[in-house]
């Protein structure tokens, strides 16, 4: 009879999800340590709430006291397509292109828990998408899911880096998988490409000089100079360390059909941004991404960049 783990993975293919792996509930000592050293150098920036009960996010059963396993989750998010070439538009990430992932990969996992509870009542879980303070890259790694690059972004050999992340903390044992091994190899083409030289060293990030972080968690009136003076076009987010990735070349396009671009758009008009009402905000960004920068951020990124464009 096949093994409970088995069937998940079967049924989490059923459900759209494109790689599950499975790792022991413990604390993940090392990657504690290496998320705390990059705290204590400030590179977390404004995102204050990476700062709170740093040492939950290092043990699941922290967050969920039952688990004994992690189930970590891949859904690959590639769209095909290219940002429009409109010298008053303004690039949008790849991953905010269509309906919010948390969204999506939420309503995935809240299934599979369902039906784990179906075929185990004993079975209870709680799902994790990128808001619980559970350290996702390393669980996917630690699960076999892929590696994590120079870039900080998890790597799989199915799809590169176009994934959003997720787990069930789940209270039954499984068949435990191998953690995932490094192929980034001596490639620096993330590092070299970074126009804000974000990635400090390999593996390695400073949110404070990097471009998505600056249009889309940063909470200030203005972008700071060394990124504002770089955007590369960027409205929001930015994807050139993904962009560069030699593993990229083995993108497939995403079965989620709601991850495709709203209304055909990978690029904004920025006099459009700028025109926006709070009301024409909320009507055209529901269940978007998007919302994520607010109104306010949104329209300072679009007049950063129209400075950018006059000066380039």
């Amino acid at each position: 009879m096949d093994s409970l783990s088995a069937k998940i993975r079967q049924k989490a293919a059923e459900l759209g999800i494109d790689k599950v792996g499975f790792a022991r509930a413990e604390a993940l000592e090392r990657s504690g340590e290496k998320f705390f050293t990059w705290l204590g150098r400030g590179y977390q920036g404004q995102m204050a709430w990476l700062e709170r009960e740093p040492k939950k996010r290092s043990d699941p059963r922290r967050v969920f006291s039952e688990a004994k396993t992690v189930i970590s989750v891949a859904l690959n998010y590639y769209t095909p397509g290219r940002h429009e070439r409109d010298h008053n538009k303004g690039k949008i990430s790849r991953y905010a292109w269509g309906d919010d992932y948390h969204d999506v990969l939420k309503e995935k996992l809240r299934t599979l828990l369902d039906w784990i509870v179906n075929e185990h009542p004993e079975a209870s879980g709680k799902i994790c998408v990128d808001t619980a303070p559970v350290m996702e890259k390393a669980w996917a790694m630690r699960s076999g899911i892929g590696w994590i690059g120079k870039n900080s972004n998890v790597l799989t050999k199915e799809n590169g880096s176009w994934i959003f992340l997720g787990e069930i903390l789940l209270n039954l044992e499984l068949d435990y998988d191998e953690p995932a091994t490094d192929h980034c190899g001596t490639c620096t083409a993330c590092i070299d490409a970074c126009p804000t030289d974000a990635i400090v060293e390999p593996f390695v990030v400073d949110s404070n000089k990097c471009i998505s972080y600056a249009t889309i968690e940063l909470r200030t009136d203005e972008l700071p100079d060394e990124v504002s003076s770089k955007l590369e076009g960027w409205l929001y987010g930015c994807d050139i360390c993904q962009d560069v990735c030699p593993w990229n070349r083995f993108e497939k396009p995403t079965d989620e059909v709601r991850f495709a671009p709203r209304l055909a758009e990978t690029s904004l008009d920025l006099d459009v941004v700028e025109s926006l009402t709070p009301e024409s905000y909320a009507e055209r960004f529901r269940k978007s991404p998007m919302k994520r920068t607010k109104l306010a951020g949104l329209k300072r990124n679009a007049n950063a960049l129209k400075k950018w464009i006059g000066e380039s």
